[in-house]
């Protein structure tokens, strides 16, 4: 059986909505389908929430799978998305880097955990926190491919550059197969100057890595996790559903060669 295709969505820097990409992206790849594994590192865990999950339901979550407490068959959870489940986070992720950093084979420690999901599901997005610390690095180590999605300002440009670095350092210490997938814009406004700037300088650099549509600024996707659902069933017919409908399919694509 043909394994998952594991991508992982990182920038060490915050408020560029990661998360909202990842889980957006990750529920448009369900709606085509696919079945989907969505694995929440992020300690804050508004994956987890935004896609209509309550924490103090949760029983185990990728805390309990990095320390070998639980295996990830036993910790996934069926969301309202058909297709799509996830490996919730909890606060006590926090805590993880520390209670790791003395044992041994500690960058691997999720790519062993979901080892035996790589036959069970299509696609596995992991969402990392906003740092470039261990947990991001189990999340490089047991991904395939990198997505990063960037605002268009010139702090952006700036934590790319430094991201495309850790993952050449990634492929040469851990991972020899990861690559970079793709460049997401996100919260596109087309009408200021800046934008278009910093998008052009972009293109500069990583011309054959950009996905060739903006997610665009919009009330609606900002609106959609405090109601539990992800954008295209939020507001399928919005603007904001329309563009990640077509970022996932280029994703596929790229994907799927």
């Amino acid at each position: 059986m043909q394994k998952s295709k594991i991508i992982c969505f990182a920038n060490q820097k915050g408020g560029v909505g990661k998360t909202t990409c990842a889980l957006n992206i990750a529920a448009c790849i369900a709606r085509s389908g696919r079945s989907v594994l969505f694995i929440d590192s992020d300690p804050q865990g508004n994956a987890t929430s935004g896609i209509g999950i309550k924490k103090r339901s949760i029983t185990g979550s990728v805390y309990d799978l990095l320390i070998g407490r639980t295996r990830w068959e036993d910790t996934a959870v069926k969301t309202n998305v058909r297709g799509l489940s996830i490996i919730p986070s909890s606060m006590n992720l926090v805590g993880a880097e520390l209670e790791l950093v003395d044992e041994t084979d500690r960058e691997y420690r999720l790519k062993k955990a979901i080892a035996g999901a790589e036959e069970k599901f299509d696609y596995i997005i992991i969402d990392c926190p906003p740092s470039l610390g261990l947990l991001t690095i189990n999340s490089l180590a047991a991904a395939k491919y990198v997505v990063i999605p960037v605002l268009c300002e010139y702090y952006s440009l700036e934590g790319l550059s430094q991201l495309t670095a850790t993952i050449k350092q990634m492929k040469k210490l851990y991972n020899p197969e990861i690559e970079l997938l793709g460049v997401l814009i996100n919260m596109f406004d087309g009408r200021l100057n800046l934008s278009i700037a910093v998008l052009e300088e972009i293109k500069k650099y990583f011309a054959d890595k950009l996905f060739r549509t903006p997610i665009p600024r919009s009330v609606k996707i900002s609106e959609a996790p405090s109601h539990g659902m992800p954008i295209t069933e939020y507001d399928r017919n919005g603007k904001g559903a329309v563009a990640y409908s077509a970022v996932t399919l280029e994703l596929m694509q790229r994907c799927e060669r």
